[in-house]
């Protein structure tokens, strides 16, 4: 994926320091988190840190719940296939060992039987007929029963790794949900002992005017993201009150009746790539290197996301939110 340099502008030190915790972190969250300005509090350093290493581990969390939701899905699917498989395997078995006994039975019935028992020529090509379709139908039916053997021994196999997949995922989950609520404490204790100035700062609104979107599906979902400004960040929360920085991408873009991941991971992947310079309003734009944050284009200079907890869901200058990774465009 493209990588794309930041250019930051002067600020005032206020606005640079609320900048600095803007973002939703990165696999190595301590490299990723950007230096604090000289006349930053150290208060306000420490928290942009946790806040960073605690919405990458969000990410995270977030990524394994979806694997075991796929790993589930396969588990019943497997099952689902299985059940067939066995099912139909009886019937097969039922239906050889009829013709099978049939076959026993006929194989008495020779050709030199059928020739002495016939009472015409025609009669005799019947009966000679009627064996030959005998012994094909026993060939279809071992053949038939065969398939249905492979089939369930391929769908209990299946079940077996879904089964191992989802239990590697609740182990996983467990783990990272442990590292999560510890992160989460340590963020919302370093919030909690900033100076109230840093607060104010960081709870700031921004632009709250109006917007115009584009028609469309796109400027529905545009129109829904920026409608939520001023809400609160959750690490986790899936809305409608309080957003998590993917929780709003999906949930504006489905009011637009367009399904997207419920992470930044997938939603990196969709659509198709576009660089800085096309972006168009609706684009969903990707930072970190580790693709642990993500934000909606308004045009190519400004953006809407949700950010971090203490700072509400708001309009940002795209370069200044972090580090691009990757633009996707989910329509067109």
């Amino acid at each position: 994926m493209a990588s794309y340099p930041v250019q930051r502008t002067a600020r005032t030190a206020v606005a640079v320091a609320a900048a600095l915790v803007l973002v939703c972190g990165s696999v190595a969250p301590r490299a990723a988190a950007d230096p604090a300005p000289p006349n930053a509090s150290e208060a306000l350093q420490r928290y942009g840190e946790l806040a960073t290493q605690a919405e990458a581990l969000n990410e995270e969390h977030l990524r394994a719940q979806d694997e075991l939701t796929k790993a589930q899905d396969e588990l019943d699917r497997a099952n689902r296939d299985l059940g067939d498989a066995e099912r139909a395997q009886e019937q097969l078995r039922g239906r050889v060992d009829l013709l099978t006994e049939a076959a026993f039975e006929g194989a008495r019935f020779n050709q030199l039987s059928a020739l002495l028992v016939s009472e015409s020529q025609q009669d005799f090509l019947n009966r000679m007929s009627a064996l030959g379709v005998l012994a094909g139908e026993n060939a279809q039916a071992v053949a038939d029963l065969g398939a249905a053997v492979d089939e369930a021994d391929d769908a209990a196999r299946r079940a077996t790794e879904a089964a191992g997949s989802a239990t590697r995922a609740i182990e996983e989950i467990g783990q990272r949900k442990a590292a999560l609520d510890q992160q989460i404490t340590e963020a919302r204790d370093a919030y909690r002992a900033l100076p109230k100035s840093d607060r104010d700062a960081l709870a700031d609104e921004g632009y709250t005017g109006h917007v115009p979107v584009p028609p469309g599906q796109v400027g529905r979902a545009l129109a829904f993201a920026l409608s939520q400004r001023g809400k609160p960040y959750v690490f986790g929360s899936n809305g409608p009150d309080t957003w998590d920085c993917s929780s709003l991408m999906q949930a504006a873009y489905r009011d637009a009746g367009i399904g997207i991941p419920r992470t930044t991971y997938g939603q990196a992947t969709i659509g198709r790539a576009v660089s800085l310079d096309e972006v168009k309003p609706g684009d969903l734009v990707i930072y970190y290197a580790g693709q642990t944050h993500v934000s909606m284009a308004i045009d190519g200079i400004r953006a809407v996301h949700a950010s971090t907890e203490g700072v509400p869901v708001k309009i940002q200058d795209i370069e200044s939110i972090g580090p691009i990774s990757t633009i996707r465009r989910v329509v067109g």
